[in-house]
């Protein structure tokens, strides 16, 4: 069969450690005199630094939800309009990425992103360009056209142009205060979307070499950015591994792991890392082919059952939840059903019914 394929990314990308120092310049080559900064609350105090070297910032927002809400992003349209700002910088994890695409792709039309989330009004064709600063390793949102957004307890990942940032910035320095277990559900999340990539249904050549690299560079450098969080060689490989993780799965998107991470986000209050990672390990052996069993050789193992392993361990060594009694009581059958209803579901190549998700999680006891 002939191979056939589509492959884009538009980001320009900036790597390197100290590359935070170029925000000033890509600002300039934007042609953006003034932006909003959405941040963490806990970087609010560094980015007020930062505004004495670039006065291009005129205004920060760092009041971002852990699962952000869209009341975040209706504040910083806020502070777009007010400040009439011409770009808008995104530094911190995926929450505070999501929150600033959200708004950047609103902000020309509308200060409502109420109708664009329910899918009743679409979205501009205009936009203010984003730039995105990850401070973790992990989420892969600097290189993604997604948005993951909550209004209230419903949480939707919405896919769409509009959300590609403009330029990446990733400096692996930004990473070098991350605390272990967020190193750790922050690193699974880059190995579950590096792999879910691979297997997705739409899985595609450049995408899979991606997600062949990612793969490697967690397993060889997850635990040692978790046990010396200032090894600036390992934080430097993760990082590398969060983009990489990042471009595998910008195309082909997600499968089985982040479909079941949603109503453990929502339900059981796992950080999407850990919810992710809750299932990694099951997926592996459910999804093991002949195509899995070549990229663990590729990294340098023996197949599918060690790279479960090693994935397991990993969970282990971070503290992570890993059975339905760590999550407390657990209404087994809902968690099936709402996890064999997500939409990424359909992406896994194994597929996955109501019973198949009951007696995968049942077997995690």
């Amino acid at each position: 069969m002939a191979l056939e394929f589509l492959y884009s990314q538009p980001v320009k990308i900036r790597f390197g450690c100290g590359s935070r120092h170029a925000l000033g310049e890509v600002l300039s080559s934007l042609g953006a005199q003034r932006c909003l900064v959405v941040c963490d609350r806990f970087l609010r105090p560094a980015v007020e630094q930062m505004q004495h070297k670039i006065p291009a910032i005129a205004a920060i927002f760092s009041d971002v939800e852990e699962n952000p809400q869209l009341i975040g992003v209706t504040a910083s349209v806020g502070l777009i309009r007010e400040h009439d700002v011409q770009a808008v910088v995104g530094i911190g994890g995926g929450s505070t990425m999501d929150t600033a695409k959200f708004a950047a792709a609103i902000a020309s039309e509308s200060d409502d992103p109420l109708p664009y989330f329910r899918g009743e009004r679409h979205f501009p064709a205009v936009r203010l360009p984003m730039i995105a600063m990850p401070t973790t390793a992990g989420t892969g949102s600097e290189v993604t056209q997604v948005s993951v957004m909550s209004n209230g307890k419903e949480k939707k990942t919405i896919n769409n142009p509009v959300f590609m940032p403009a330029v990446a910035i990733v400096d692996p320095e930004l990473t070098l205060t991350v605390p272990p277990r967020t190193t750790m559900n922050t690193g699974l999340d880059a190995m579950a979307h590096a792999l879910e990539g691979y297997w997705s249904r739409n899985h595609q050549p450049v995408s899979d070499l991606c997600a062949i690299e990612a793969v490697r560079l967690v397993l060889e450098n997850l635990e040692s950015a978790y046990r010396d969080g200032s090894n600036l060689a390992a934080r430097e490989n993760m990082s590398l591994a969060a983009l990489l993780g990042g471009l595998s799965f910008a195309l082909p998107k997600t499968a089985g792991s982040h479909a079941c991470s949603y109503p453990l986000s929502e339900d059981y209050h796992l950080p999407h890392g850990e919810a992710c990672a809750f299932t990694l390990d099951s997926f592996v052996r459910i999804n093991a082919d002949e195509r899995l069993e070549r990229l663990c050789r590729r990294v340098g193992l023996s197949g599918t059952e060690e790279l479960a392993a090693r994935i397991k361990a990993l969970k282990q060594l971070g503290g992570l939840r890993m059975t339905l009694s760590d999550l407390g009581e657990v209404d087994l059958d809902q968690l099936a059903r709402d996890a064999a209803a997500h939409p990424l579901m359909r992406n896994n190549p194994v597929e996955m019914d109501e019973a198949a998700c009951r007696r995968m999680f049942a077997a995690l006891q």
